[in-house]
């Protein structure tokens, strides 16, 4: 036992004086790196989606022990036990070249993007949704197809279900050496529950309703939707129906988010004085929808591109860089 407490405190990343730096509160001050067991026993490969489902059940990617699944016969959607942290099931091998959103609705089923195409071009570039036990339910996009058309995805990035059904896709992945060449179009498409399209808004670009790497996407209390507009270091927030409502500065450069009530949850796996004016750190940012501000702050270098937060109250990261895995964040 002392020697599991003493491991814990060496993982602890910043103290309390740093984080007061910001000016924000510390809520998560011990932080726990490849927390997750894969289930094969070896190592966790990149990830950039963890989520939440309807009974608190904690899902994440796996990209194959390695950044990609192209060939590979690995599990790469993972249930976690949210207290040790080791498998309960995986699911997926086969289907995915690059699996990057996820997202778990109210059903419990699995939804995932794959943002690139195979090498021998015949899977990729869709939107896959599956039952808890694996079974292939529906399919967006066309396998291995790039395409900005009602039919097929550019390099999709996240997908997000409504209460009445209705599906949204951020679709537009910034280039990724290997995976996803530069110079694809921006925008986010959405689709009935049947998987029937209905519109599309945004392209390539910086101004209000323009996009530069739509990342994650997250549905508040209500129903307006929540774009990681990343790479213009800012929050998009619009209507169900594509009407564009504010843009948010104040929460870093998100690559992910996790909504509960009030409380929004952004993760900022990239800011640098490179790519961000002014002094902001990777992290997690979390504060009130309500007010439109951050009341804490959660540093951390190697933060990842997912967050979620589970039912006993302690916050999750999906890394996709060295040492990729799943963190831990003990709440306090």
């Amino acid at each position: 036992m002392k020697r599991k407490a003493a491991a814990i405190l060496s993982l602890l990343l910043c103290s309390v004086a740093a984080q007061a730096q910001n000016g924000l509160t510390a809520p998560y001050p011990v932080v726990e790196r490849q927390w997750a067991k894969p289930p094969t026993g070896e190592t966790w490969g990149g990830s950039a989606g963890i989520e939440r489902g309807p009974r608190g059940e904690i899902w994440a990617i796996d990209r194959c022990g390695v950044n990609s699944c192209d060939g590979s016969d690995r599990n790469p959607i993972v249930l976690l036990d949210p207290g040790t942290g080791k498998p309960i099931r995986s699911i997926g091998a086969g289907l995915f070249v690059f699996p990057h959103g996820l997202h778990v609705d109210r059903q419990g089923n699995i939804w995932v993007t794959d943002g690139a195409i195979s090498k021998d071009g015949s899977k990729g570039l869709q939107v896959v949704k599956l039952s808890p036990e694996g079974k292939v339910l529906l399919r967006l996009g066309t396998a291995g197809q790039r395409g900005d058309d009602a039919a097929h995805f550019q390099s999709p990035s996240d997908v997000i279900t409504a209460p009445n059904g209705d599906i949204f896709v951020a679709d537009g992945h910034g280039a990724i050496a290997g995976l996803v060449p530069a110079g694809v179009g921006m925008r986010m498409m959405k689709f009935d529950a049947s998987g029937k399209f209905i519109l599309q808004w945004g392209t390539t670009g910086a101004k209000a309703g323009e996009f530069n790497t739509p990342h994650a996407l997250a549905l508040d209390a209500r129903g307006r939707l929540y774009v990681a507009d990343r790479s213009n270091n800012r929050i998009q927030i619009f209507t169900q129906g594509g009407k564009f409502i504010a843009d948010w500065k104040q929460f870093g450069r998100p690559s992910g988010f996790y909504i509960a009530g009030d409380r929004l949850y952004a993760i900022d796996a990239d800011s640098s004085p490179a790519n961000h004016p002014g002094d902001w750190k990777k992290g997690v940012w979390i504060g009130s929808i309500a007010r439109g501000l951050p009341d804490a702050f959660v540093p951390d270098e190697n933060a990842g591109e997912g967050v979620v937060v589970a039912p006993n109250g302690n916050m999750y990261g999906a890394v996709n860089a060295a040492p990729r895995g799943i963190t831990r964040y003990l709440k306090q």
